[in-house]
């Protein structure tokens, strides 16, 4: 999406709308596993962060190019698990994990 399509209102939400989306998925987390994602511990990500076939090795991919450890990679599957729910999407998807991905990158290299 082009710099100039985000800035269009048409694509913004409004904080109604953003609060609902929130507290949608906060509900669903709840509902499923008892806690909220950012809390999941390894055996309960393994339970309720499953990928395709072809995530996994996508996201195996990832882990190797970055040298990424097995902590960035839960922590990776805990933020796509919140974007899915927040998108209400029962499971995690490829656009998930490149999300996540792509804030890890702003984040490690201070862009925004």
């Amino acid at each position: 999406m082009s710099r100039e399509e985000l800035q269009k209102p048409s694509h913004s939400e409004n904080s109604e709308t953003v609060r609902s989306r929130v507290k949608n998925a906060r509900e669903k987390q709840l509902k499923r596993q008892g806690c909220a994602n950012n809390i999941l511990n390894n055996k309960d990500i393994e339970k309720y962060c499953t990928l395709s076939n072809e995530d996994e090795a996508l996201l195996g991919q990832i882990m190797e190019k970055f040298r990424l450890s097995a902590r960035a990679y839960h922590r990776i599957l805990k933020v796509a698990r919140t974007i899915a729910d927040l998108e209400g999407s029962a499971n995690i998807q490829t656009k998930h994990i490149s999300e996540t991905i792509s804030y890890r990158a702003m984040d490690k290299y201070n862009v925004g």
